[in-house]
């Protein structure tokens, strides 16, 4: 059985579709068995596509983005994922007061996490808005090029981690 995870951030318009997307794509590379998914917190975009200015991002980099329907997380989705993904700290809040239990809660961790460009959780320079991947709706092509920037670092890390059989 593939491990199921799903990324998690407000509108599921921009970064978890876009994590999804990197992710999906690396794990086919390496010839890993991943079921990628997203969702969103939030209810506002339900059954929409990604936003234009994602796609675009994602397009100029040598990924196809085709065929994502934003949808919202509900507890019911912690049993059928083995990560839970937030984009940034305020998704991982989120995801922990809707988790129906601690065992549930265990699987949510936020992206930037696996980045291995930062120091770990624990060290006294580890800051924790310096871990949030910014939330690009709405900004400048050049805001989506950095969040894809970040996206791309944390899912190497992650993808690195799974293929070391870690789970971290």
């Amino acid at each position: 059985m593939p491990l199921r995870i799903c990324f998690v951030c407000l509108g599921n318009i921009c970064r978890s579709p876009m994590a999804a997307v990197v992710l999906r794509s690396m794990a086919a590379d390496e010839g890993l068995d991943v079921d990628v998914d997203s969702a969103g917190t939030g209810s506002w975009h339900l059954g929409s596509g990604m936003n234009p200015s994602a796609q675009a991002v994602l397009a100029r980099r040598g990924y196809d983005s085709n065929g994502h329907v934003a949808r919202q997380f509900r507890p019911a989705d912690f049993a059928m994922h083995d990560l839970v993904v937030g984009l940034d700290r305020h998704n991982v809040a989120d995801l922990n007061r809707l988790a129906p239990s601690p065992e549930e809660a265990a699987k949510v961790r936020l992206l930037r996490e696996f980045d291995p460009a930062l120091p770990a959780a624990d060290r006294p320079d580890a800051g924790a808005g310096d871990r949030d991947v910014p939330d690009p709706y709405g900004g400048s092509d050049h805001e989506f090029d950095e969040a894809l920037d970040l996206i791309i670092a944390a899912c190497r890390g992650l993808l690195s981690d799974l293929t070391a059989g870690s789970g971290r």
